[in-house]
Order: structure tokens, then C-alpha cells, then sequence
């Protein structure tokens, strides 16, 4: 009925040809606002920025003698955040699958030397070509915790070995204690990751998680739920709960919540969701825990030094993680996060004395109460030394800045002023990170640098990594371990950002590791960075393969394997999908 009109208006023109008026339209409009979305002024939101950081400034502080840290994003900052949001993605000119195979390559070669020389072990001592255990038997710990490696690099036969070593030896039914945090992390992680991700349909792994958790559940049950730091794994007593790490306590629950998930059993959720509020209610001063608990009352110590390294460090990524993990449906965990971060900027985050290098800080010395009974006596003192666990810190704040979306599928205008000093720190903690890498002489970090700041009292040019740099390293700081922390970060900016010279960064320390940690069997720890070459440790930690190559792996992957919208990272690399009750 309507082709009379429509050759009219056509003037006689075939119908068909009003398709094409129509496309041309649609391209010419496309093209005017895309011109004039470029003309535009990028939006930063300064005056937002402004009045955030006048509240921080405001909110007074739990020393009057202790002068707060302040560190703040420039406008430049900013504007460096608006040119990636209306930065289009570029094609690559790099070869990522084929460093990725190498990856690969690399976890075929430590595998195989640990299959040879130490199967069903819990740990690898590689320059020996022996396995040690945790216990009589074995926990299952290096196994547990390598096996979702094995399914996500598609390493069948590996995991097939691996799979079928640990279901037909396996038992937790042993005498002796074990740490409660790192079997949790590692060894149930581990378990659960590799259950979802071999299809949810091997009962075996299923059993051995539930047998596990039942056991270290028996943890929780303490005067005041504040588990100690070991757990037995027979039914034949309690270790005395005293002191506990705050890191440890703090992280058991993306574990035993997916657990509860998987079984509907509520018994694993409660434990630790009371641990978190125990965790939540606890003085601490502007929101930053100490890193010890008195487990017999539920209160930080407070002579406790404040850290976002060891003992500290993971307490604060789950504090996001919980939240993404049930699809941001408890904002309670997010608040809590978004108060510790408020804290970590003010007392925490500094710039380096030379090169204004950004850095992440340590709270010492600390004074003998919390709360309100801290006003007028003596503050703590702070000390320029940055963990190489705290490299953790970069990825986690681009991650809570998004909740895992990248950066492009973002408006502009949809991310706060908050979010957005997130990605600036989380940026420049990044390059930091890996600087701590690329400055030392063999191109890998030290466990820990100590910054060159105005409150460190004095440096040796000797410990410096470089000679023009601002990291230094003391002798017995200079090992390394083949953590995988900063490569973490690296992987999760590069999925949040889009920027490419993430990866080149993990390319280029992965190169370092291939250089130096390699052996004919495996791959080793080093005792000295700043030695070239580095003499070897005889230990190839479990995270090696878990985290790091993981880790690594999923940097140079073209196809966005483990989205970070549907899974979430446990902290030693496990992932596991996100759920609602």
C-alpha cells in the first residue's frame, strides 16, 4: 500500500533505492557526531575531584602528631584518563599468541620437572630435584593448586595426570597442622577452581573440597569465631587462638563462600561471613587495620604496624572481591573498601624524591590504643618501604574502579571522580611496580625496595637497583621468589585500560624469568637480583605455575579468556564465577 507513495516521493525512483537514502543518512549523521564528539572537550570532572579531596583533607586524622601523606591526581592525570576513554583500540603489530605459547611452553617445562621428580608432593625443591610435604602424606598442595592451570591452557594431558594423582592419593584424614590461610587459598581454591572449570561435573574434586572445608571449618570454632592461624586436620584438638593476621582471617572468604554455593550449605557461608563483620566493626584508625588480631577478643593490637603488604595485604582485596563475587549485591563490602582505600591515599601513598615515583608506604612504630583514646599522643612513623606483595594494589584498584568492564564499554560520565583517581593510581602504581623489575640487573624485582623519600634517614648508592633510580634494595631483601603479583596487575590493566604496553611489560619480565629462573628441570627462586648471573634457591614455589604463568598467560590472550565481568581472582589465582544466593 504504500509503493505508490513512495515512487512519488521518490520521484519515480524504485522503491528499493529508498533503502539506500536511508543507509546514506544513517552514515552521514554517524559521521557528524562522531566529528563532533571529538570537538568536544573530554570530560573531567575536576570540581568533583575537588570536593572529594577537600573531604579527605577535612576528615581529621587519627595522629595530630603524624602528618598525613595527601598524594592527589594532577588535572594532567585526569586528562590522561579521558584520552583513553575516547582512545580507539589499536590492531596489534606484536605476535601475543605466539608469547602466549611460550607461556605455555614454560608450565609444560615446570610441570614436567615436578611430575618427574616430585609427584603428588606439596612442594618442588628444584635445584635438589626432590619433594618435601606439609604432613606425613601430603596435603595435595602443589597439585591443587596448578590444576585449573592445566584445564585453562588446555594441557589435557597434564591435567589428566594430575587429576587422577590427586583423587587416587589424596586423603586429609592425616594427623599434624597445616596453615589454615594458605590450605584454604591454595589447596580448597584450587579444588573448587578446578571443579567449575573441568564442567562442574567431576564429583571427585567436588568430594575432596567439601571433606577439606568440613575440616578447616572446625577453625571457626573459637570463643570469638576469630580463627587461629593453623588448623589441625583430625578431629583431635585446637591449636590456641592468640594473634592472627589480619591478611589471614581477612581471606578465607571468596573459599568457603563458593563452597556454601556449590553445596548449599550455609554452615561454610556464616563462619566467615562473621569473621568480616568482626573485621568491619573493629576500631581501626581511618578504616586501615592493623595487621595482627587478638583472636581472643576480636580487636586489632594496635602497636600493630599498617600495611598493605604482607599480613595485610589481602584483607583489602577481598573486601572488593566479596562484593563482586555475589554480582555486587552486597555494597556493604564495597563501602568497606572504599573507606580503606579513602585511608590508603591519605596515610599510605607517597611520591619518590627524585623522579616522583608513586608508591605505597608503611604506618610503624605505632602508638598503644586505637579509637578515640589516639588524639594527642605520639603517631606513628612513616616508612618508604614497598612489598613486592603490594603490587597486588594496582590491579585491584583498576578492577574496583570498573568492576572488571573495560574502560571503552564505559561512559565517560558514569565514572566518578573516585573511580577515576583509582585508574590514575592504579596506572602509576603499575609503572612503579615495574620499574621495581626493569631497573634491577637481571630485569626481575627483589622482594621488597625500600624508596628514596624524605623520611628514609639515609641510602647507600650500593643498594640502589639503578644508578638514576629511586628503588633500593638491602641485601636481604634482594631475592626473588617468581611472585606473581605486579604481572596480576599488569594482566588487569590491560584488560581495564587496553593499553598495550602492559603486555609489553609482561613480556619483558617473563623474558627475565626464562634468562634467569630457568634450569634443564623447572625453574627456581633466586637469592640475589642485583647478581648477575643470580645464584639459585633450591624451591619452585607453587604460585610459580598457579599464579604467575596464569597469570601471564592470560595477559597475551587474544580471546578475553576468564572475563573479569564473570569470574573473580581468589588471591592466589583461582577463579571462580560469580553468583547470586
Amino acid at each position: 500500500m504504500f509503493t505508490l507513495p513512495l515512487r512519488r516521493l521518490l520521484g519515480g525512483r524504485q522503491p528499493q533505492r529508498l533503502v539506500f537514502l536511508i543507509l546514506f543518512l544513517l552514515c552521514t549523521w554517524f559521521v557528524y557526531t562522531q566529528r563532533q564528539r571529538q570537538q568536544q572537550p573530554p570530560y573531567v570532572p575536576l570540581a568533583e575531584y575537588a570536593e572529594l579531596l577537600a573531604a579527605r583533607a577535612n576528615r581529621p586524622s587519627p595522629w595530630s602528631t603524624t602528618p598525613a601523606m595527601q598524594w592527589q591526581a594532577t588535572e594532567a592525570d585526569h586528562m590522561e584518563i579521558a584520552r583513553l576513554h575516547r582512545q580507539k583500540p589499536s590492531k596489534s603489530t606484536h605476535p601475543w599468541a605466539e608469547r602466549q605459547m611460550a607461556v605455555r611452553r614454560a608450565t609444560q617445562h615446570a610441570w614436567a620437572a615436578y611430575a618427574k621428580n616430585a609427584l603428588a608432593t606439596d612442594e618442588y625443591n628444584a635445584v635438589s630435584r626432590t619433594g618435601t610435604n606439609h604432613t606425613a602424606q601430603g596435603i595435595g598442595y602443589f597439585i591443587s593448586d596448578v590444576l585449573d592451570t592445566l584445564l585453562i591452557m588446555g594441557l589435557e594431558d597434564e591435567y589428566r595426570v594430575a587429576r587422577d594423582t590427586l583423587v587416587g592419593y589424596l586423603t586429609f584424614d592425616q594427623r599434624g597442622s597445616v596453615s589454615l590461610f594458605e590450605t584454604t587459598i591454595r589447596v580448597l581454591g584450587g579444588l573448587l577452581s578446578a571443579y567449575h572449570w573441568s564442567g562442574e561435573s567431576d564429583r571427585e574434586l567436588l568430594r575432596l573440597a567439601v571433606e577439606l572445608g568440613e575440616r578447616l571449618a572446625k577453625s571457626f570454632n573459637t570463643t570469638t569465631g576469630i580463627p587461629p592461624e593453623t588448623a589441625i586436620l583430625r578431629s583431635d584438638g585446637m591449636p590456641a587462638a592468640y594473634l592472627s593476621s589480619t591478611a589471614e582471617v581477612g581471606t578465607l572468604q571468596l573459599e568457603f563462600r563458593y563452597l556454601a554455593k556449590l553445596t548449599g550449605r550455609q554452615q561454610f557461608r556464616h563462619p566467615v561471613d562473621r569473621i568480616s563483620h568482626l573485621l568491619h566493626v573493629a576500631e581501626k584508625p581511618d578504616n586501615l587495620a592493623p595487621i595482627y588480631m587478638n583472636a581472643q577478643t576480636a580487636k586489632f593490637v594496635p602497636t600493630a604496624d599498617i600495611r598493605m603488604g604482607s599480613r595485610g595485604d589481602s584483607y583489602y582485596e577481598y573486601l572488593l572481591k566479596q562484593y563482586l563475587q555475589t554480582q555486587q549485591s552486597e555494597p556493604a563490602f564495597l563501602q568497606q573498601y572504599g573507606a580503606a582505600m579513602e585511608g590508603v591515599k591519605k596515610h599510605l601513598v607517597a611520591r619518590s624524591l627524585r623522579l616522583n615515583m608513586t608508591f605505597v608506604g608503611e604506618l610503624v612504630d605505632m602508638p598503644g590504643s586505637l579509637g578515640k583514646n589516639m588524639q594527642g599522643q605520639q603517631g606513628p612513623k612513616f616508612k618508604p618501604k614497598m612489598d613486592h606483595l603490594v603490587c597486588f594494589l594496582a590491579g585491584n584498584l583498576a578492577l574496583g574502579a570498573t568492576m572488571g568492564r573495560p574502560l571503552s564499554a564505559i561512559d565517560a560520565r558514569a565514572l566518578s571522580a573516585s573511580a577515576r583517581e583509582d585508574l590514575v593510581l592504579a596506572r602509576q602504581l603499575g609503572d612503579t611496580c615495574a620499574h621495581m623489575y626493569f631497573d634491577a640487573p637481571t630485569g626481575l624485582a627483589p622482594e621488597l625496595v625500600h624508596v628514596l623519600h624524605s623520611t628514609l634517614p639515609s641510602a647507600d648508592s650500593s643498594d640502589l637497583l639503578h644508578a638514576s633510580g629511586d628503588l633500593l634494595a638491602y641485601r636481604a631483601d634482594r631475592h626473588s621468589l617468581l611472585r606473581p603479583e605486579t604481572v596480576e596487575s599488569l594482566f588487569i590493566l590491560w584488560r581495564i585500560t587496553g593499553e598495550e604496553r602492559w603486555r609489553e611489560y609482561g613480556w619483558r619480565i617473563f623474558e627475565a624469568f626464562e634468562r634467569w629462573a630457568r634450569m634443564d628441570e623447572g625453574y627456581s627462586s633466586l637469592v640475589d637480583v642485583m647478581e648477575v648471573p643470580p645464584r639459585r634457591m633450591d624451591r619452585m614455589e607453587t604460585f610459580w605455575i598457579a599464579e604467575t604463568l596464569k597469570y601471564l598467560y592470560l595477559l597475551f590472550d587474544e580471546e578475553g579468556k576468564v572475563p573479569l565481568t564473570q569470574y573473580v581472582f581468589n588471591t592466589e589465582a583461582h577463579p571462580m564465577p560469580v553468583f547470586k544466593w
